[in-house]
């Protein structure tokens, strides 16, 4: 199918420049309504309608960009976020700023006013060619078009030159005049040249498979080779991983025969290596301190025991990039960077991994709390009955949620204490495990995990469920992404929040015991609003879970999205 052309250029650009998006395998697309953006916003309707696109309406902006940013991470391919002019485009700047510290691909198409109603005081107008500076990898700033000969061939190459950019964010700040939008209709056409339904080519292909890779508008290569770099077993030597840091990091921890410190988001905790309690034995004497050499894979950005390892005098450090905005160099003592190493030869002392894996283990285990299997009948339900019955802490929080995922499922963690607390307790698993580690900010992260929920069970046959675990604070500074617009879907999605009382992460901090009053006033910023109240007036299901029984059966797959909370000490 293809479009009659219309009485409104802006409308045929953007039917153009949505056709050729399509055609490069782009399906995903979160549009917030506006004046100024109506031709994108109605295309993207249409296209929809004819199984093109995934079209996802938000009415705030922020929430928009976040839950772009959530497909994108799930999919791995670049998603649309059309805006209309003004305060609209600044909204978007959080989310912008974490895909290019995380290196997701967004494009970003605002809609503005024509160059001569700009800087004369128009409505809605403000400088937005370049207003993400340089968290984006490139910026356009369009001409409104007229209808002249070529425009729509331009905005086909406008396409294929966002895509061929966007390793990270990128920016169409597209001119749009009167008439702003007319209806179109779709005509047949010869499948050579119209687009591919989206239910005829696999869930998410590969996008650059229809691009020549020596065509002018290629993606810009780094004019040096890939370094790599022969690594051979050692002893005293660690591998670290963090955020993006992939299976790969496992691998080669396995190779070398060394403990793997990962990060419970590094896409890396799981493998017999893997050293949970990293952080005591970071340090303890004979552990921590023997160390010589470390392998960073990713972006560690969970403790403060990492950096404090590297910028010790006589650690000799390789950082094997990924792609994010800043190379990870903790007080620049970084001794070398590479794009991939290789392992030569084979392990053979497995005394040193032994020692950091057994006593990791050691440190973890607990005091059992399982009743007597040799007690009579009526201590042993008493005994039963008291588990269940067990107050919830952060490290119960933290197993119960860790046990209840699985591969099909996701999980989404905030910013907040429970991260870390994930990822002082849980063990290894093989599990989808998603944050937004790139500036470690709360907001967006409902955002987030819902544009992960969406674009994981949009793949026929996943029927997993998407838990987003954060603190209270996350939940109120991202209320707006509870909300469902008519005809949007709902997807299988829990938000497990962790109340206590406010931002306690701050509590480690030295001022905490000496501020008094002004602490609690502009650190913790305790809140006071109800969830079940929120969670009734935008429509989600609601489990008030203080105890383990409670909680266990709260984490059961549900398919309405759910939010369960669960009260803290602080």
């Amino acid at each position: 199918m293809t479009i009659r052309p219309t009485s409104s250029p802006a409308t045929n650009y953007s039917v153009a420049l949505l056709e050729e998006f399509v055609r490069l395998g782009v399906r995903d697309i979160v549009v917030s309504p506006g004046s100024r953006s109506q031709a994108l916003a109605l295309a993207a309707a249409e296209f929809e309608k004819q199984g093109l696109l995934r079209l996802r309406v938000r009415i705030d902006e922020r929430v928009g960009a976040f839950l772009a940013l959530g497909l994108a991470v799930e999919t791995g391919t670049p998603v649309l976020v059309v805006t209309t002019s003004g305060t609209a485009v600044a909204n978007l700047h959080p989310a912008v700023l974490e895909a290019h510290h995380s290196a997701v691909p967004l494009i970003i198409i605002s809609a503005d006013r024509p160059d001569s109603l700009r800087g004369i005081g128009s409505n809605q107008t403000t400088q937005q060619p370049g207003i993400f500076g340089t968290a984006v990898q490139q910026t356009w700033d369009v001409e409104a078009p007229t209808g002249a000969a070529g425009e729509t061939d331009a905005a086909a190459q406008l396409a294929r030159e966002a895509v061929a950019a966007a390793s990270g964010p990128v920016h169409l700040n597209l001119s749009f005049a009167e008439p702003l939008s007319a209806p179109f209709t779709w005509q047949p056409a010869d499948s050579a040249a119209s687009p591919k339904p989206a239910a005829s080519e696999p869930a998410y292909p590969d996008l650059f498979s229809d691009l020549d890779p020596s065509a002018e508008n290629a993606a810009p290569r780094s004019p040096d080779a890939p370094t790599q770099l022969a690594l051979t077993p050692e002893p005293a030597t660690v591998v670290i991983a963090g955020t993006g840091a992939g299976p790969r990091a496992e691998q080669v921890a396995r190779e070398l025969g060394a403990p793997l410190i990962a990060e419970v988001a590094s896409g890396a905790h799981f493998g017999p290596n893997l050293v949970v309690a990293y952080r005591e034995l970071l340090s303890t004497a004979n552990f921590g301190d023997r160390v010589a050499r470390v392998i960073v894979f990713g972006h560690p950005t969970l403790s403060r025991e990492i950096p404090a390892l590297i910028q010790r005098r006589g650690v000799q450090t390789i950082v094997v990039r990924h792609p994010s905005a800043d190379d990870y160099n903790p007080g620049r003592c970084v001794e070398r960077f590479v794009d991939e190493v290789l392992v030569s030869g084979e392990a053979t002392d497995r005394a040193w991994l032994g020692r950091w894996v057994t006593s990791s283990r050691q440190l973890l285990e607990t005091e059992s709390i399982a009743p007597d299997i040799e007690a009579d009948a009526r201590t042993h339900a008493k005994s039963e009955l008291a588990i269940v019955r067990t107050p919830v802490d952060r490290r119960m929080l933290a197993e119960a949620v860790w046990r209840a995922t699985w591969p099909h499922d996701r999980l989404v963690l905030g910013a907040s204490r429970l991260i870390r607390e994930v990822d002082r307790v849980v063990p290894g698993k093989k599990i989808s495990v998603h944050a937004n580690r790139g500036l470690a900010g709360i907001d967006g992260t409902i955002s987030t995990g819902l544009g992960i929920a969406l674009a994981s069970q949009a793949v026929e046959g996943n029927e997993g469920v998407t838990r987003v675990l954060l603190g209270d604070l996350a939940i109120f500074h991202d209320v707006g992404a509870l909300m469902f617009g008519a005809g949007e879907p709902r997807p299988r999605i829990q938000v497990i929040v962790g109340n206590d009382g406010g931002g306690t992460i701050f509590d480690a901090l030295e001022v905490a015991s000496q501020a008094g009053d002004s602490f609690d006033r502009v650190l913790l910023t305790q809140q006071n609003a109800s969830i079940e109240a929120l969670a009734v007036a935008y429509g989600w299901r609601y489990v008030f879970a203080s105890t383990r029984g409670e909680l266990d059966q709260a984490l059961s797959a549900h398919p309405e999205p759910t939010i369960i909370e669960v009260p803290l000490g602080r």
